[in-house]
């Protein structure tokens, strides 16, 4: 674990990393180790349901806003309108690897920003707009390893703190100098200062993503190639999504009307797309009260590609033809 999390943080350009068992817990970790109490956090409109969820794990407020259209990023305006006065933390999801405007989002908001670079492994330059970033190595993402995270800083205190609380807040049974029995090696006995929670990552999970590591170019490569064929290829009344150098997914948008049937008819050809995301404030528990004027408009015209490390030319052929054929035939 200690080698992947030197390695990883290496990589991304922070000084400090710990290794976890999900991305979701490190977020959850960032937040209580932070000893944030009754806060607003700000959230987007467009992510996974455990954006939206991890704040009321924590007793916060989950303030969803809208985002930017062309990035489907969260729009630093929308934010800046709707912040509150306990607006402690705000949550920027790398949408499909694009970055948010992180100049942007510092001109509205002073508090904490926590980068989801569950998308961006590895953009160059994701981590760097938040005070803290946490990484995805989920099944799905772009260095799968069944599944695990990473929170990656420059600050040490907050790291070291994350990870006490990674093993309910046991401190370390080894030392390579002095431990309580006043010797080097394993003690029996050990102190606890606060709570903690089973968040560690095991040296197996880590083995994994070691090896993944390796194979991350190569596997990025492939997707932008994917990315490449599809903007080339593909019928022109698909909309092309921002260019992203990871592709975690390509969110392509179409025609609202026609979306549904083009999931439906590709289903029928054994290809399987999905939609990333449908909006956060469509589910019961995150219901906001004001209007998505963005997200209510682009979501419906969403639909996700396949595009993966397993795709070979024939795959990425198939696609193409019986997407097109769906417009010709239209």
């Amino acid at each position: 674990v200690e080698e992947f999390e030197e390695k990883f943080s290496e990589m991304v350009g922070h000084k400090y990393a710990v290794a976890v068992t999900s991305a979701s817990h490190g977020q959850d970790l960032v937040m209580k180790a932070m000893g944030f109490k009754n806060i607003d956090v700000i959230n987007p409109a467009i992510s996974f349901i455990a954006t939206g969820m991890i704040p009321i794990w924590n007793g916060f407020t989950s303030n969803i806003v809208d985002v930017k259209k062309d990035t489907l990023c969260i729009d630093s305006e929308d934010v800046d309108k709707f912040k509150k006065s306990n607006s402690e933390v705000l949550i920027a999801v790398n949408e499909a690897g694009v970055p948010c405007d992180y100049d942007a989002l510092r001109k509205v908001f002073g508090g904490f920003i926590i980068e989801d670079t569950a998308h961006s492994c590895y953009t160059p330059g994701a981590g760097q707009g938040g005070d803290v970033a946490v990484w995805s190595f989920q099944a799905v993402k772009t260095m799968p390893c069944g599944d695990g995270g990473m929170i990656t800083s420059n600050d040490r205190d907050l790291i070291e703190k994350c990870r006490e609380m990674t093993w309910f807040g046991v401190s370390s049974t080894w030392s390579r100098s002095k431990g309580r029995s006043g010797k080097p090696g394993y003690s029996w006995d050990y102190e606890v200062d606060l709570i903690g929670y089973k968040y560690y990552m095991i040296d197996i999970m880590a083995a994994i993503c070691l090896v993944q590591m390796e194979k991350l170019p190569m596997h990025l490569k492939h997707r932008r190639h994917i990315q490449k064929r599809y903007n080339k290829e593909l019928h022109p009344d698909i909309i092309r999504p921002m260019h992203s150098e990871t592709v975690q997914y390509y969110c392509a948008r179409v025609n609202s009307v026609i979306r549904d049937d083009l999931i439906d008819y590709l289903a029928h050809k054994k290809i399987h797309t999905s939609v990333h995301f449908k909006p956060l404030y469509l589910y019961d528990p995150l219901k906001q009260k004001r209007s998505y004027p963005i997200m209510d408009e682009e979501w419906i015209k969403l639909i996700s590609l396949p595009c993966h490390n397993a795709m070979n030319e024939d795959d990425i052929d198939y696609v193409i033809y019986w997407v097109n054929q769906f417009f010709n035939k239209s």
